[in-house]
């Protein structure tokens, strides 16, 4: 072997060295037999560098994956005995080889034996006992290639071909047939054998078991003596997790549900003699959370049985299910409620199919009402945060608690379908027991009994959050909690986690106080002062800003009487933090945004009279004017980049500041009615200067762009003075992404106001146009992914704007336009060249659209010439493109609009059209007269849906 390639191998060889193993790798894996230099290397050990090693397994590897078949009779021969010859050298080692390296060795064999068991060599698994017997080492490599093979013939994760399925089910059939009860066997003196000496061959052993006993004939694994065995390792400390697997495994085995019931059964009665149902006295959580998923695979095998034998009417056999499956939910109580959470986690499946079993049955018996409680309680407890619990540092063990709250709340959400009369007095009691003593009891408490609260108005559905309105007994409960929740002063409780379920509680139940107002200043102060957007911790004030937000748009109506005090208090949460301050602000700029929305959304919705609401909105957006226009006046001055970027932080903030309030408005409050339209004006007035700024140009063009989106909602046509400038700004210097986020403005623009900005349009027309070529021309690395998808996106943002201005009716926008031919000639190009068929179906649309503005009779001049010479042939050049796919649904819906183009040069040429497609272009595409005839014919019904299903299998004939 090329011994100066190999010393590549080692990951600490320079590059050189690697790039020569690389391409000695490449060599080897292509020749015909050079190859067999690494079969050699390894049955007769000659290096014992584990890299070499690897390698020569690697290249065997490659040859019986990707070229078994080309290989003559003697190299399969080689391979095989390669194999052997290695795996006897194993037995006489003292050391065995590194893990890596009998992992890579096994899955060589698992490959040979997928490729040669069914026809080169039935008698793989008898040579390999044969020859490994018991001794460890060569236990090991049969164990490993075991679950290689389960890897490539049995797992249900990996997609397979259905010729590799095929192949699959013929290797498993004669498996059965000829090999598992040597298997089986082998096994089980492996299992034996070990148990005590090499505890990790005999984990390995019953992993192995586990991985098969889907597959192969139960009763060889569930009988007396191997169960027996596996029972026996389940007191062994080292055994009892991987025996805990397999016998979940042997219990998940699809079989009759009788049987089921039975094995199911013996295995409980079993393990319970033995103790392992004394949960408490148990002290290994690691083994305990196998075990409880063990009992959780046994309840819900046992819940699949009952749903079987119940739809299938065998009422005695139901009935044996159902009262096994009762008799294991005080052993599902003591894991549900265990400490540890993987433990509890680990029955949250069974626990929720009982549930769902109670839910059909026609009525619950006493004793299943008392378990629905104490399934209850133990979800009630398990909620409870612990005291290792970081509120201010969240880490991986806080996140997994989180998870598991999700999975107690699917519980919770199935109690309440099971019995919600039962569930809603649980959490009563609970609620207002804590409520009584909150200033005495632990803050987990407090939180849980609000969280439960809160958690109801999920458990308890109520169309649109109504849930003090219909059915008394929930709505007085419910209101009866909120009254409590907002009147015991719990808001005040020093903890993080309460004061934050409280605001939560309170917005989810917002509309309490609709039918209570007299709550509402009590909770107002609540959110106002240090319990909410004051609070000391910023986690809490951050929410709160948010569901303060929430409150008061859905309390609006009832806010009369507090606007001017509110606004006056959250004064000071609504200024800009300027860039140059050291100090952390109360709020973050995307916390006060929901500031300011509430702030717009007090003004707008109170009763004052207009000058009141102008005055009001005046005040609250000229401090963000002049800090924009002081501001923008420093940016100009600074050259240093991190303060600029600073600034343009700042400025941009302000600019979402005023944007945010104009939310407020709907179509019952307009800017106008509310008398804003004015202060708006301002604003635009004092923002778009920004676009002229020759620094920092990406962040203030995409702020102030934001601005003008809304504007042209809520201004309507007293935004359009401010738009033509507005636009030559933008257009001056821009990047592909400026472009790309410029063109739906004037998209909006052109779609809003139509007519009214059609002088405009034709005047922004050509040096839209023309900066979009522009950009569109500029040179790219080949391998430039991102610049080429940018384009791409430009290209088709192009598209649509055109597609916008030919739809909205403007027809002279374009047909003034001096070089029209060259804009013209974009679409076709972008209709046949680029393969994209959104851009594709883009195109075809408008020049479907162009042929009705200008194709008919006193259309424009010399288009009837171009609508035959371009635009006729990119319906049948696109669609016989390679790149046209047409088994993707996004091209068949472009062919559709291909066929749309069609049928309306059809309605604006009439016969002439017809006669073009038989005499000149069919025959120049070589469609013999049959076929163009019929197209033809198809083309002259009305019926458009005939016509879109011709095509498609005119152009699926012709691409065969």
């Amino acid at each position: 072997m090329d011994e100066q390639a190999l010393l590549g191998l080692n990951p600490n060889a320079d590059a050189r060295y690697r790039q020569r193993a690389m391409a000695y790798f490449e060599q080897l894996k292509e020749s015909r037999d050079a190859w067999e230099v690494c079969a050699e290397a390894l049955a007769k050990g000659i290096y014992n560098d584990d890299h070499v090693k690897f390698f020569c397994f690697q290249v065997l590897e490659h040859q019986i994956k990707f070229r078994h078949a080309g290989l003559t009779a003697v190299q399969q021969q080689l391979i095989r005995e390669t194999l052997m010859k290695w795996l006897q050298v194993q037995l006489m080692n003292a050391q065995p080889e590194k893990p890596f390296i009998r992992n890579k060795a096994a899955q060589v064999f698992a490959l040979t034996f997928i490729m040669e068991y069914l026809t080169l060599w039935p008698k793989f698994f008898y040579d390999i006992l044969s020859l490994v017997g018991l001794n460890p080492h060569g236990v090991d490599v049969y164990l490993r290639t075991l679950m290689a093979i389960d890897a490539e013939v049995v797992d249900r994760d990996i997609l397979h071909t259905p010729e590799e399925t095929r192949r699959n089910t013929l290797i498993k059939d004669a498996m059965r047939e000829h090999c598992i009860p040597s298997l089986v066997e082998s096994w089980f003196q492996i299992l034996q054998t070990y148990q005590r000496s090499h505890p990790e061959l005999t984990c390995q052993c019953l992993e192995v078991v586990g991985a098969f006993v889907s597959w192969i004939e139960l009763n060889l694994i569930a009988n007396d003596r191997f169960v027996n065995l596996l029972l026996s390792q389940m007191s062994v400390e080292e055994l009892r997790e991987e025996a805990c697997d397999c016998l979940f495994e042997i219990i998940n085995k699809g079989m009759d549900p009788v049987d089921k019931t039975k094995l199911v059964e013996s295995l409980c009665r079993v393990l319970q003699s033995a103790g392992f149902f004394n949960v408490e006295q148990e002290e290994d959580v690691d083994f305990l959370a196998k075990f409880s998923r063990l009992v959780n695979g046994m309840g819900q095998s046992l819940v699949l049985s009952w749903t079987k034998l119940a739809k299938g009417g065998s009422v005695k056999e139901a009935a044996e299910t159902l009262q096994a499956l009762e008799a294991k939910v005080p052993l599902l109580l003591q894991l549900l409620v265990h400490e540890d959470d993987d433990i509890s986690a680990n029955i949250v499946g069974f626990c929720y199919e009982y549930l769902h079993v109670l839910k059909q049955l026609p009525q619950l018996t006493e004793q299943q009402k008392a378990n629905i409680e104490a399934i209850m309680l133990a979800v009630m407890k398990k909620l409870t945060y612990d005291d290792e619990y970081n509120f201010e540092n969240e880490g991986e063990d806080e996140a997994m608690f989180v998870e598991y709250r999700k999975q107690l709340k699917m519980l919770l959400d199935r109690l309440a379908q099971v019995s919600p009369e039962l569930l809603l007095e649980a959490v009563r009691r609970v609620f207002t027991n804590t409520m009584q003593t909150w200033q005495a009891a632990p803050f987990m408490e407090v939180e849980v009994a609000i969280r439960l609260l809160y958690m109801l108005g999920e458990a308890l559905p109520a169309s649109h959050g109504a849930h003090f309105t219909g059915d008394t007994a929930k709505t007085s409960a419910l209101q009866d909690m909120m009254r409590t929740l907002v009147s015991c002063s719990v808001s005040s409780y020093q903890h993080s986690s309460v004061s934050l379920e409280f605001f939560e509680t309170v917005v989810r139940y917002d509309k309490f106080f609709i039918v209570e107002p007299q709550h509402i200043p009590n909770v107002l102060m609540a959110f106002l002062d240090q319990r909410g957007l004051r609070h000391s911790s910023p986690k809490v004030r951050s929410r709160v800003a948010y569901l303060f937000s929430r409150f008061i748009k859905t309390l609006h109506k009832h806010m009369n009487a507090f606007i001017e005090d509110i606004l006056t208090r959250i004064q000071d949460l609504l200024e800009l933090a300027p860039p140059e301050n050291g100090f952390p602000a109360l709020l973050t700029s995307d916390d006060q945004l929901f500031m300011f929305e509430t702030a717009g959304v007090l003004i707008v919705n109170g009763e004052s009279p207009a000058e009141r609401k102008q005055a009001l909105m005046r005040s609250l957006l000229t401090p963000l004017m002049d800090a924009f226009r002081l501001l923008l006046a420093k940016m100009a001055q600074e050259t240093e980049e991190e303060r600029q970027a600073a600034l343009a932080d700042c400025l941009s903030h302000a600019v979402g500041f005023a944007s945010r309030t104009s939310k407020a408005f709907s179509n019952k409050q307009t800017v106008k009615q509310c008398g804003c339209t004015e202060v708006y004006r301002d604003c635009l007035q004092t923002f778009l200067p920004a676009l002229s700024c020759p620094v920092q140009r990406g962040v203030l063009r995409s702020s102030v762009r934001s601005f003008l989106h809304r504007m042209i909602i809520c201004l309507e046509e007293e935004v359009l003075p401010f738009v033509p400038a507005a636009s030559e700004h933008m257009l001056k210097d821009c990047e592909a992404k400026d472009l790309q986020e410029f063109i739906p403005l004037i998209s909006q623009i052109t779609a809003k106001f139509k007519r009214q900005v059609s002088p405009f349009l034709q005047q922004v027309f050509m040096p839209l146009v023309l900066a979009i070529f522009e950009v569109l021309a500029r040179p790219a690395e080949d391998n430039d992914q991102a610049a080429a998808l940018e384009k791409q996106m430009l290209r088709r943002s192009y598209f649509c704007f055109i597609q916008t201005v030919t739809g909205s009716g403007m027809n002279e926008v374009m047909a003034n336009q001096e070089n029209i031919e060259r804009v013209v000639f974009t679409i076709i190009q972008g209709a046949v060249d680029f393969p994209d068929p959104i851009a594709q179906k883009t195109c075809f649309i408008i020049l479907s659209k162009l042929v009705e503005l200008w194709g008919g009779k006193d259309g424009m001049v010399g288009f009837p010439d171009f609508i035959y010479k371009h635009i006729v042939p990119a319906c049948f050049l696109a669609p016989l493109k390679p790149t046209f796919d047409l088994s993707d649904a996004q091209t068949v819906l472009t062919l559709s609009e291909c066929a749309v183009t069609l049928k309306m040069i059809h309605l604006k040429r009439g016969p002439e059209f017809i006669q073009f497609l038989q005499q000149e272009y069919l025959p120049s595409l070589r469609v013999s007269p049959e076929i163009s005839q019929e197209l033809c014919q198809v083309l002259q019904q009305p019926d458009l849906k005939v016509l879109k299903n011709y095509i498609k299998a005119f152009f699926q004939r012709a691409k065969l």
